[in-house]
């Protein structure tokens, strides 16, 4: 069975958190990148980092669902007091939703986004980036800091887009909605393979088939594995390489596929 990595999962969020990890272990994931999205949830992702030591890895954030303008100071503070202890910085974005924008508008969102970013270039941390219906502007930000290393999480976003973050260097992942969601299935089709990565997004929720929905976990990575692979016309070992990639994008050397 092919070793696989979660390179995208909200263990914060997940109260069974022995089994969730038992499970995936079982299905042979080797590593999970745990991501926060405030200073509460930064905090419980670097508990599971030390509880989990060689298998959680985390990464500190601040989600644009979660800004509030009175705590971005202590948030980004948060972040730098404790960027040693964190392998990337995410999740982290835009988010161009009616109901995300009723809470922080373009300007604010892509203003904290700019000093998130900021942070991930001094200590040549990779970003972990939310771009719903944000795709150029994220981009446009993520280069402008010169980030060196991003990924473009549960990319669903246009062809024209995509081409430029390969071009970039960028890279993005899949999540299990590549079994059944039109625009992200596209985008995995397109994708180079030395250019992507997979993940589960745990715990959200996918649909198994309709209208049948199931709580995702790192487990679930299995699905990712083989929506991708069926999607672009591979067998799913030849996807070992999204494990590569992910050991290279973090820079994991101490695991091996």
């Amino acid at each position: 069975m092919d070793k696989l990595i979660d390179t995208h999962a909200h263990l914060d969020e997940i109260s069974d958190t022995e089994k969730t990890i038992a499970d995936a272990k079982a299905a042979n994931v080797i590593a999970i990148i745990a991501v926060g999205s405030d200073i509460e949830s930064n905090r419980k992702t670097l508990t599971l980092a030390e509880k989990y030591p060689g298998y959680v890895f985390p990464a500190l954030g601040y989600h644009p669902y979660n800004l509030k303008a009175p705590e971005v100071d202590r948030n980004l503070q948060f972040i730098e007091a404790n960027i040693g202890q964190a392998i990337a910085i995410g999740e982290i974005g835009l988010d161009y939703h009616k109901r995300v924008r009723e809470k922080a508008d373009k300007d604010f969102q892509q203003s904290v986004l700019r000093d998130l970013l900021n942070l991930a270039r001094k200590y040549d941390k990779p970003a972990l980036v939310h771009s719903r219906y944000a795709w150029r502007d994220c981009l446009d930000l993520v280069e402008a800091a010169q980030v060196a290393r991003a990924v473009f999480h549960w990319y669903a976003g246009t062809s024209s887009v995509l081409r430029d973050i390969v071009d970039r260097g960028y890279y993005i992942s899949a999540t299990p909605a590549v079994e059944y969601h039109a625009e992200h299935r596209r985008a995995i089709k397109e994708i180079p393979l030395d250019r992507l990565l997979l993940e589960t997004d745990a715990p959200v929720v996918y649909l198994r088939g309709s209208p049948e929905e199931y709580e995702s976990r790192p487990v679930h990575l299995r699905r990712t594995l083989a929506g991708a692979a069926a999607v672009k016309g591979l067998e799913t070992s030849a996807l070992t390489a999204t494990t590569e990639n992910a050991i290279r994008f973090f820079r994991l050397p101490l695991l091996q596929v």
